[in-house]
């Protein structure tokens, strides 16, 4: 099928068979899926957990009224027998058959290859060390690891994971700097003074933060006051504060870890970079003991700068999990499957919003499902590898209910809601960034108004005026079950777009494409070359470091397949066949490109310090294009 029709317009020959096709990829709700099966349904995450195997291993049910969740493709398999709630884990993980990977994928991010990482190369690993239950016994063992590499043992017909580890390479350590780049959708400007937590201080203790005026003019060095630094907007935060408090009790019932609720000041530079001033670590009252929070700042003294180094471990165990959990995992995977499942459900393949959105989603639902299946799950690798333990998908769930809104996931409000820029009709793009080198916002705008102009012409292209928008009935049926069934437990959210015009399609569609695209570009594909270095992010406070499993992971997640698409690079074949809309691929084929130039540039430009300099590596998370592999770049 090449052309494009709406509902409306679709010829009297194909009508039926629009309307069967539809009906069979909805299912009946019935029944366990096949592997063979093309059948798009929801439920919960009920499969995290194993309670028939161990009870040890029973988990919360995502999704519902007390962890709301997006939800997931349906798989039908029978319940557990020691939990009802739970689904049982034996046989294969569904996918619909036409979301599952190419032959060239399999070989970079396969069932079979995740496999072969749990149980051939892990081991390899492990096997390296004298004693793996004993931490390295000094940095240059950690740093021979990356340099030398190890042996592995022959994978047939897995080629590509011969390079899994002899890719690593020694990382330097780097500062604050990477909030504005790998870290860059955590950070937040200070906009309420002083800083009070929202929790309920019968449960949490004192909501006040002990992070004081004094403390904070102390370490500006009399540059200016706090009261003038916050007009300025030159004071940011982390806040894992109000996220993290809740867990600490349970967390610390665990073996080798440990939870505080954090926070960690910055403050901008002349030269836009950011310079930490103070972390406040928090325990809530527990086990008879009344609430304990400190405050840590740098400090040239020996006893205050280990502590300083000590406190800043756990803050970047927090933003681990954050950035993987929350961010990355939530953000994009979690979102976007209730889109895809919608999409195949409610837009016939002729329509050409289904055509316009399919290939931003290729993959994502089988690396979900792969997730569930060997790497979310209960004993797996997230759980033994970040600080919540056994609650991390738990975590999940409660940013999704405290944090998640469909209309701050476009760039511009994200960067707005943040305080990381401000409405201005005269400023490139309509916003004026609060920091000026601010890569991730910097190079993302490039993007967004390139992807909001193609879906602009397009858009307008086969929706000419608002009333065809509403009488399409495909379309609104598509969007009303994304935002009442995929998204069910935030339907009754008045934030929600309403689809009744063009723009409103136009501002529905761009963030969708965004999300899948840019923003997962931006957090995913960096993470092995900013997070591999175990040091440089550690994962868990207080325990031995969980090394080799997390560096593994980190390069499956960042491996841009052979065969990826990117953004802009491929045309549709039915656009091609329309004048308009292959005119409009064209421009924005043309845009991607100028944008790769004007990335490199800013690269090699001196004055921006946030992406050019000694020990600094340049910010190519947004560059448009590259090819397989751990980049560190391409948006797909």
């Amino acid at each position: 099928m090449i052309y494009s029709y709406l509902p409306s317009e679709t010829p009297n020959g194909l009508k039926k068979l629009r309307k069967k096709e539809l009906m069979y990829l909805r299912g009946n709700g019935t029944g366990e899926r096949k592997k063979f099966e093309r059948i798009y349904d929801y439920d919960v995450y009920n499969d995290l957990g194993d309670p028939d195997h161990n009870l040890k291993h029973k988990r919360s049910v995502l999704g519902g009224k007390h962890f709301p969740h997006p939800r997931r493709c349906r798989t039908g398999r029978w319940r557990c027998e020691t939990d009802p709630f739970s689904e049982k884990r034996n046989g294969h993980f569904y996918v619909p058959r036409d979301e599952c990977f190419s032959e060239i994928k399999q070989l970079t991010f396969s069932a079979k290859t995740v496999y072969s990482l749990m149980h051939c190369l892990i081991p390899t690993v492990q096997s390296t060390i004298a004693d793996p239950n004993k931490p390295f016994p000094h940095i240059g063992a950690v740093n021979s690891l990356f340099s030398d590499g190890i042996n592995l043992p022959p994978l047939k017909e897995q080629g590509l994971w011969k390079t899994v580890l002899p890719r690593l390479f020694t990382a330097i350590t780097e500062g604050s700097e990477e909030v504005l780049r790998f870290k860059a959708p955590d950070t937040m400007a200070i906009t309420e003074w002083p800083l009070k937590s929202k929790l309920d201080p019968s449960i949490y203790g004192l909501a006040e933060s002990a992070i004081s005026d004094e403390m904070i003019n102390q370490e500006i060095g009399g540059i200016m006051t706090v009261e003038q630094a916050l007009r300025q907007k030159r004071l940011f935060i982390l806040d894992y504060h109000h996220l993290y408090l809740p867990d600490v009790k349970k967390v610390r019932e665990l073996n080798g870890t440990t939870l505080y609720g954090s926070r960690t000041l910055f403050f901008l530079n002349s030269n836009d970079t950011l310079r930490p001033l103070a972390i406040e670590l928090t325990r809530p009252p527990m086990d008879g003991k009344p609430q304990w929070k400190q405050v840590y700042v740098p400090s040239w003294d020996s006893t205050a700068c280990w502590l300083w180094r000590f406190a800043k471990t756990h803050v970047l165990a927090h933003d681990a999990g954050y950035h993987q959990l929350v961010s990355h995992w939530l953000r994009t995977h979690y979102v976007t499957e209730p889109y895809i499942i919608g999409t195949n459900r409610q837009l016939s393949v002729m329509h050409p919003i289904y055509r316009l959105l399919h290939p931003h989603f290729r993959y994502t639902m089988e690396i979900n499902a792969l997730a569930r299946e060997s790497l979310i799950n209960a004993d797996g690798i997230i759980e033994n590898s970040f600080s919540p333990g056994k609650y991390s998908l738990e975590l999940c769930a409660v940013a999704y209910d405290l944090e998640w809104r469909f209309d701050h996931q476009a760039l511009p409000a994200d960067l707005i809601i943040r305080g990381m820029a401000e409405e201005d009709p005269n400023a490139p793009y309509g916003l004026r960034l609060t920091i000026n080198d601010y890569p991730f916002a910097n190079d993302g705008l490039l993007i967004w108004d390139a992807l909001k102009q193609w879906v602009s012409a397009y858009v307008t292209h086969y929706y000419p005026n608002s009333s065809v928008v509403e009488s399409d009935k495909e379309l609104q049926e598509w969007w009303e079950e994304i935002r009442t069934v995929g998204h069910g437990d935030k339907k009754n959210e008045p934030w929600w777009l309403t689809l009744r015009t063009q723009q409103d399609l136009i501002d529905i569609i761009t963030t969708i494409i965004w999300v899948a695209s840019g923003h997962h570009a931006a957090v995913n594909f960096g993470q092995y070359a900013y997070a591999g270095y175990f040091p440089n992010k550690p994962t868990i406070a207080r325990t031995k470091m969980p090394t080799t499993k997390v560096m593994a992971v980190l390069d499956v997640l960042s491996h841009h397949s052979p065969d990826e698409e990117y953004i802009g690079e491929e045309m549709e074949p039915s656009w091609g066949e329309d004048p308009v809309i292959k005119a409009a691929f064209e421009k924005l084929n043309g845009r991607l490109k100028e944008i790769e130039g004007i990335i490199d540039e800013r690269n090699t430009n001196s004055n921006l310090k946030n992406r050019n300099g000694a020990g600094i590596m340049p910010y190519e998370l947004l560059k448009p294009y590259f090819g397989p592999g751990v980049t560190g770049k391409a948006v797909p």
